[in-house]
């Protein structure tokens, strides 16, 4: 009680202070003018590819840890694979976007790497603040995700059967409000001390601030390559030994049908200032609007 007495900020609910906690950082993301222009439904599907990518390498790691530590009190309670987890979502979109072979055409820059390392080293060190990391991303995707999926599907111009936006798309949720509400309530329940809860709070500041770092080095990536004067192909250059190890099993490589080829070419913006400018709108959306709606 005394300690609380110093800190009174501390006795709120974990959720609650999260929000707080991370608002600075949101705010710096929702004032860029990238999420304006998604908003506005203008997003080329390259921009969108790139992130579906760094995202599949970002989900891949997060629930490679939570199945780690599914049993951890630190983090049972706040365990729902069928209802959250994105991994299998982000497979279908790549292989509708790349084809068969997405495992070998997918990118993953380093700034994406950086945020793989540290949900690993979370996980395997101090399982105590992967609930930063899977409230920031779970919760900003499953708040602002119907929303991103109606623009994303009419300005890429994608099937209203839902192909190439499975990761928006939570069967296992049938109510988000009620669902957030009770994930909330989970989460609030974990029992912490005083000095954990700050860790945490540290931590998600940390996930908001290496998603936006993905968002810039998509953005770089995406500019160097007009300035180049060809089109982004970035798989190899970006690809690192660790993520090819990880990853080397998948499915075996095949063809991009032409249909799907010609639906990406002719899709593309054909300027490079609108490139530019349209570049990673898409993960600032997805990150500001999404924690936003939490």
């Amino acid at each position: 009680t005394s300690v609380l007495l110093l800190f009174p900020s501390m006795s709120k609910d974990l959720s609650e202070l999260m929000k707080e906690a991370t608002k600075e950082v949101h705010e710096q993301a929702e004032n860029t003018p990238f999420m304006k222009n998604f908003q506005k439904g203008q997003v080329s599907l390259q921009e969108f590819k790139l992130v579906t990518a760094s995202l599949y390498f970002i989900y891949s790691a997060l629930e490679e840890e939570i199945e780690r530590n599914k049993d951890n009190p630190v983090y049972a309670p706040v365990y729902f694979p069928a209802e959250l987890h994105r991994k299998a979502a982000l497979e279908k979109d790549l292989e509708y976007f790349y084809g068969s072979n997405w495992r070998e055409e997918i990118p993953c820059p380093e700034a994406t790497q950086k945020y793989v390392e540290r949900l690993h080293y979370v996980g395997k060190n101090h399982p105590e603040l992967l609930v930063a990391h899977a409230y920031t991303r779970y919760l900003g995707d499953l708040s602002g995700g119907q929303v991103l999926k109606k623009i994303a599907q009419k300005a890429l111009q994608l099937p209203s059967t839902g192909e190439g936006l499975a990761f928006f798309t939570f069967d296992g949720v049938s109510n988000a409000t009620k669902f957030k509400q009770l994930y909330r309530s989970r989460m609030n329940a974990l029992e912490m001390d005083l000095a954990t809860k700050k860790r945490v709070l540290e931590e998600a500041k940390k996930a908001f601030l290496l998603n936006i770092q993905v968002f810039e080095a998509l953005q770089e990536l995406v500019s160097k390559g007009q300035e180049n004067g060809y089109p982004v192909q970035p798989k190899a250059e970006l690809r690192t030994r660790s993520v090819n190890k990880s990853y080397e099993h998948g499915p075996v490589p095949g063809k991009e049908s032409e249909r799907t080829n010609r639906r990406h070419t002719d899709m593309m913006p054909t300027t490079p200032l609108m490139r530019w400018i349209l570049a990673l709108s898409f993960l600032a959306t997805t990150v500001a609007v999404g924690l936003f709606a939490m």
